[in-house]
């Protein structure tokens, strides 16, 4: 297994490899965590210095990073931020069990510097770690520099992947700070995290197998699948959504519901999505109210989705038929995605309904859903206020 491994690290560009993990700390658990301008980034280390600890060696990666085009006001922050993380590391936790590495990358390409780069040098050094200690069961956390984390952090996100040889992927709850306990961040963000649940949810009950949420800051990957799925993209936001869509395709998931991260809720203009363009959203809003997709528009795709075993080994006369008494709109879209060329591949290589079903879902996956979400809204289906769904999910939550 770990010898496919050097196939994989000899794809990835050399400037990034250079400036590797000693192997005198074998870790067994190393935890990435991309910093860009954060000046309180030593908060994190010790929140995470307080968790209850396996007995194993844990070490925390702080990719600390800018691009070419980078302002020097931010240099000069990050470059005082590797200073006080290596102070830290020399003076604080890195005598036990649990040591802190920073990096600096500095003028990184403007077409990639971001989040998702700095996230994917992190985790390439963890597998080339990994690979010359010759440990197999290695396993990735992926965190963030703003992050506080519940007390049960590392033992549970270990246990789980000791427990289980064939999990592939944890992935932890979460709950947002407020930044200067702002009222409308607060009201913005509880908002927020209702739609990730509701969506979730909402996922699950039509039948899809990959409705995890997708938060940077809350899953643990194997070394292993990270290299099988071909490691983290390099987009400069959304980079945890596809590459969790990879990961779950695989299997072996498991949320581990009673263990959180805690990121800090606060505006930002860094990435195109995700909690801080949220929050701007929803404070833009007359009513200050997130609008979210309706609940028909996913009960209406369930209905195709339940089809999906009957039509393995079908021909389209068949397929056609059932498919003609959904609604129009759904018609539409699946006929203008291509649906039955979908199907024809899953029926020509799938001898088993297993793995029809299994390869159904690498078409009809989470970006066909949102495509579909986006085609229907807000006509004919309305968009609906979350407020319709705040009281029953938080008493599900």
């Amino acid at each position: 297994m770990i010898q496919k491994w050097f196939k994989y690290l000899s794809r990835q560009k050399p400037e990034y490899m250079l400036d590797l993990i000693p192997i005198k700390f074998k870790a067994d658990v190393i935890i990435v965590i991309p910093c860009y301008n954060e000046p309180d980034v030593i908060d994190t280390l010790v929140n995470i210095g307080k968790c209850e600890r396996p007995d194993v060696n844990i070490l925390i990666v702080v990719v600390i990073n800018s691009g070419i085009n980078t302002g020097e006001e931010v240099v000069s922050q990050n470059r005082d931020t590797l200073k006080e993380v290596n102070s830290f590391a020399e003076n604080n936790i890195s005598e036990s069990n649990l040591f802190v590495y920073p990096l600096l990358f500095e003028k990184l390409p403007k077409k990639h510097a971001g989040v998702g780069l700095a996230r994917k040098i992190g985790m390439d050094l963890a597998i080339d770690h990994f690979y010359n200690t010759g440990n197999e069961k290695g396993i990735i956390v992926s965190l963030d520099a703003d992050c506080e984390v519940s007390p049960n952090f590392l033992t549970s996100i270990y246990n789980a992947f000791l427990h289980n040889d064939r999990l592939n992927a944890t992935i932890q709850s979460f709950y947002h700070r407020v930044e200067n306990n702002s009222v409308d961040v607060e009201y913005a963000v509880r908002q927020y995290e209702i739609y990730l649940h509701y969506y979730s949810d909402s996922l699950k009950k039509i039948g899809f197998p990959y409705y995890f949420h997708t938060i940077g800051s809350a899953f643990a990957v194997t070394a292993d699948a990270y290299v099988r799925v071909g490691g983290m993209g390099r987009q400069q936001g959304g980079e945890d959504f596809y590459f969790l869509q990879k990961i779950f395709a695989l299997g072996g998931v498991k949320e581990l519901k009673d263990t959180f991260v805690f990121p800090l809720a606060r505006f930002s203009d860094r990435v195109p999505f995700g909690t801080g363009p949220a929050i701007q959203k929803i404070l833009d809003e007359p009513d200050k109210v997130l609008k979210v997709y309706s609940r028909q528009s996913f009960n209406e795709l369930k209905k195709f989705f339940d089809l999906k075993e009957s039509f393995f080994k079908k021909d389209d006369n068949y397929i056609i038929s059932h498919v003609s008494e959904l609604h129009s709109i759904l018609i539409d879209f699946l006929n203008e995605d291509k649906y039955l060329e979908s199907l024809k591949d899953c029926n020509e290589n799938c001898a088993t309904l297993k793995s029809f079903v299994k390869r159904f879902f690498h078409h009809f996956n989470a970006f066909m859903i949102v495509k579909y979400l986006n085609y229907v809204h807000p006509q004919p289906f309305e968009l609906e206020k979350i407020t319709l769904y705040r009281d029953k999910l938080q008493s599900d939550i």
